[in-house]
């Protein structure tokens, strides 16, 4: 007799694994071939409505779970896609995997987010196991790997397009400044002469080109720089730093890093009591919900984040589709989703710039 500690024998102990139905079991419960229980699990019209309602009531009652391992091994459809970041949050990235996502489940596929941290060994090994899991049918990292092998066999593809450095700070496209020098450009033409620059964290990508990107247009159109002022995301630095200019520094217009910072400067700006913009134009970057209800609204750019999430999920479909085909060339067919006319950024005009003042704020 068991003790009282020994666990109960026979199928009811929970300690005991509970053994997974196979499709030969769905099929006898049934009364169907196992290939009749397949093609109803692929969507084979072919099977008529009343026997696959009785092949449904048979899976349902069995709590029969295709083996998703098994079935990619056989034909290599998961209807899985994976999609790698570092860990981390950023509100880019979650536009971006919506917009991806948007066309993977037009696709009928799920997609599915993992992380890869560790060392840049680690990540490449962690996206080279997940390519030849066989559980995806296409894997799309968005951060940096090395020059990984693509074999010529390989059915799966692994697609890099780098968005984001290892502490989930946007680089490549994310970190493009090429809409500051049409905002200053076009300021030029309204009159503006002289500028100044808050800059942002230099530990981004993005804050290090829209600087430079800021000294190179200033150059480029011979126009006058007071200066670069390292704020560090800091809206508070931004505040004091146009709280602290000097009354003659000629400063028509401001250029911010992002909308904080431009947000802060108005605040500084009102603060001085110079209005905005009738004596001082002022701009962000990222389009935030502030930046358009705020008081002037903020003239900045918008980053179009979900609809390059799409174009990145068009391209890894086109690739595995591709793949599929068996094409001869084991490199990527299509071309990066970047290469076209679209824009990434853009400006958006609003009402904190306008034209240059006649006589530069001096109080």
């Amino acid at each position: 007799m068991a003790s009282e500690s020994s666990p109960p024998a026979g199928p009811s102990n929970p300690a005991t694994p509970r053994r997974r139905p196979t499709i030969r079991e769905v099929a006898r419960r049934a009364g169907v071939s196992h290939q009749t229980v397949s093609r109803h699990l692929k969507g084979d019209t072919t099977v008529n409505e009343q026997l696959a309602a009785t092949i449904q009531d048979a899976i349902e009652a069995l709590d029969y779970r295709p083996n998703l391992v098994a079935r990619a091994m056989r034909n290599h459809r998961t209807g899985r896609l994976a999609v790698l970041l570092p860990p981390g949050s950023a509100i880019s990235s979650l536009e971006i995997l919506s917009g991806a996502k948007e066309i993977a489940d037009a696709g009928e596929y799920v997609l599915e987010v993992v992380t890869v941290s560790g060392s840049a060994e680690m990540r490449d090994r962690r996206a080279l196991e997940l390519r030849d899991s066989r559980l995806f049918e296409g894997v799309l990292a968005l951060t940096s790997l090395s020059d990984l092998p693509q074999p010529d066999d390989a059915r799966v593809p692994l697609v890099t397009m780098p968005l984001y450095d290892e502490a989930m700070r946007g680089i490549g496209a994310l970190a493009s400044a090429g809409p500051e020098h049409e905002i200053i450009s076009r300021l030029a033409g309204m009159g503006h002469r002289r500028f100044l620059h808050l800059a942002g964290n230099y530990a981004h990508a993005g804050a290090v080109r829209r600087r430079d990107m800021y000294l190179q247009t200033i150059e480029e159109l011979d126009l006058e720089s007071a200066g670069v002022v390292d704020c560090g995301w800091d809206g508070d630095a931004a505040r004091r730093a146009v709280v602290d200019l000097p009354a003659d520094s000629g400063i028509t217009a401001i250029i911010a890093a992002n909308d904080i910072l431009a947000t802060a400067a108005v605040s500084g700006a009102i603060r001085r009591g110079w209005n905005v913009p009738e004596e001082l134009s002022i701009t962000g970057w990222d389009d935030t919900r502030v930046a358009a209800v705020t008081t002037p609204s903020m003239t900045t750019v918008a980053v179009h984040h979900a609809e390059l999430g799409r174009r990145l999920m068009r391209h890894l479909l086109d690739v595995v589709a591709s793949r599929r085909r068996g094409a001869d060339d084991a490199s990527d067919p299509a071309p990066s989703p970047l290469e076209d006319d679209w824009r990434l950024a853009e400006v958006i005009w609003r009402e904190s710039t306008g034209p240059a003042p006649q006589t530069p704020p001096a109080r």
